[in-house]
This record gives structure tokens, C-alpha cells and sequence, in this order.
């Protein structure tokens, strides 16, 4: 296992920042309804503020990260919604509003296996030369009975699709995945991680299933109709899906939370450093040195 910051900390030698931007975007799964653990913020980090543009944004928090970290090196995360619905224009016109900043590292595109084609790749990858690229597709289950349960709007077969199209243009793919979705057992969610393995994916993102006020699983979880994981629960789950998977894949996250005027529940995941800590500790202890 090969963590996110030690990568980038070898490759460009400091620690690099992710500053989280919101282009704009919508999402092609809106229409019906949306997945339903997500709000209209579309995943947006508290600090975005979305009424401005994208160089404001990364201005603001390029100058904040300076004045109170010493930062120097940056990843730019194209983060809210869905970060290639739109025409390639408009994408190109998104992206270049990075190219004009200096320490700028890195650019990652979060987006959805159904909004993606072959000549919105091929105008992504024009910037592997120049910057450290990912393209992240939220696949959170290999399940469609999974996929069908959270209104995700797509298919395994579609990610599948996505994937092997992205591969041609040679795009390092980063993966979401959620443990703790709902009717999903244990075995189910490490054949989602031995999947995953099989198919070579360079990253990945694991988030923990919590509610977000203005979600659709925000009315189900007040009907009683949702199980969320227990906290010692989730760091079981995540050390058994990481020893599924390859020792060379970049994890890039092992929890996720709201913020907390968003967050409802549960309380346990807004000790996010916690909860890494606990998950080091449960690996640590499973494979001594």
C-alpha cells in the first residue's frame, strides 16, 4: 500500500496540497433524483465557495495554504459534481484557469463512468505532460443491485467501459468506493476490492457511509431504515479491503466525512484523524515489522 502524501512527498520532495474546486458543473444524475447520499453541494469542501471562479478559488486557498502551512506544491481537484458533463469547450475552457499559477503540481478530475467519451479523454490527457494527472470515477460498488439501490445511475458495465476507454489514452484512474451502503454484506464489498485488483486500477478512495442533511439517505436513516457502521466496525472493514488489494495501488483516502454543518451522522467520522490513526494501528498490528 502506497499512501497518497508519501507519493507525492518522493515525487516532487515537500508535502503537496489538494485545493478542492467547484467548476461549476452539474451532474447527468440530477435528473432522476441523484445518488441518494449526496446534497446539491455535489461532495463540495466546506472552504469552496462556489459563486466564484475557479481562479479565485485557487487563489484564495493557494494564499492560505501559503500563509499557514508554508505550502509550496499544489493539486488542483476539479471536486463538486461531475467534472466532465459538460462539451469539451467549456471543459478546456475550465481546466487552462490552472495552467496560469505557479507550484501547481498536479490536476484531478473527479467525475462519473457516464460522462465520459473519447474525445473528452483525449483532451484530458493533453495535460499528462505537463501536470500530474488523474481521472477519478466514482464507482463506490462492482454490484448493480447496489448501484440500482443508491440511484447511482449507472452500471458496473458502464464503469467497465469508462475504464477501459480511459486506459487507451493511458490516464492514471483513481477509484471511489463507499463501504457500509446499504444491504451490502462483508463479502460483497472485499469482492469490490478484489476487483479492483484484478483490473490494474493505479488509486483509490475509500469513504465510509454517512448522512448529509438534504440527502435522500438523510429521510431514510430518520425512518430507521438505515444501519450506519460503528467506528471500530469501519477500520475492520477498510484493513481487510486494503490487504485486497495490490501493494503498488495509491490510496488516496480512508475515510470521508461532511462538513460538520452538513453532517449528521455518524458522530464518530468527524474525528477523521482518529479514525486514520486507528486504521495504521489495525494494519500495523495485522502485518508486524
Amino acid at each position: 500500500m502506497i499512501l497518497y502524501n508519501d507519493y507525492l512527498r518522493s515525487k516532487y520532495g515537500c508535502k503537496v496540497y489538494r485545493i478542492a474546486l467547484d467548476a461549476g458543473f452539474s451532474c447527468p444524475n440530477i435528473e432522476t433524483g441523484g445518488c441518494i447520499y449526496c446534497n446539491s453541494k455535489g461532495s463540495r469542501a466546506s472552504y469552496i465557495d462556489p459563486a466564484l471562479t475557479i481562479q479565485k478559488q485557487l487563489e484564495i486557498r493557494i494564499k492560505y495554504l501559503k500563509e499557514t502551512k508554508n505550502a509550496k506544491k499544489f493539486i488542483a481537484y476539479f471536486q463538486a459534481h461531475t467534472n466532465t458533463y459538460a462539451s469539451i469547450d467549456k471543459l478546456r475552457a475550465a481546466y487552462d484557469q490552472v495552467t496560469g499559477f505557479d507550484g501547481i503540481v498536479g490536476i484531478s478530475i473527479g467525475t462519473r463512468p457516464d460522462a465520459i467519451d473519447r474525445e473528452k479523454l483525449k483532451m484530458i490527457a493533453s495535460y499528462k505532460n505537463r501536470y500530474d494527472l488523474w481521472l477519478e470515477y466514482g464507482l463506490q460498488s462492482i454490484h448493480d443491485k447496489t448501484l440500482k439501490s443508491i440511484n447511482r445511475g449507472h452500471t458496473f458495465d458502464d464503469f467497465l467501459n469508462a475504464l477501459k476507454l480511459t486506459k487507451k489514452f493511458d490516464i492514471p484512474v483513481c477509484v471511489h468506493v463507499i463501504l457500509g451502503l446499504p444491504g451490502e454484506t462483508r463479502s460483497e464489498m472485499m469482492a469490490t476490492a478484489k476487483k479492483i485488483a484484478e483490473l490494474k486500477i493505479e488509486g483509490i478512495k475509500i469513504h465510509l457511509l454517512h448522512i448529509l442533511k438534504g440527502s435522500k439517505l438523510e429521510e431514510l436513516y430518520k425512518k430507521g431504515d438505515i444501519r450506519l457502521l460503528g467506528q471500530d466496525e469501519y477500520v475492520e472493514l477498510v484493513r481487510e479491503f486494503l490487504n485486497n488489494l495490490p501493494p503498488d495501488i495509491i490510496v488516496q483516502r480512508l475515510t470521508g466525512q461532511g462538513s460538520k454543518s452538513d453532517h449528521i451522522a455518524p458522530l464518530w467520522a468527524l474525528d477523521k484523524t482518529g479514525t486514520i490513526k486507528k486504521i495504521a494501528e489495525a494494519i500495523s498490528s495485522s502485518h508486524p515489522l
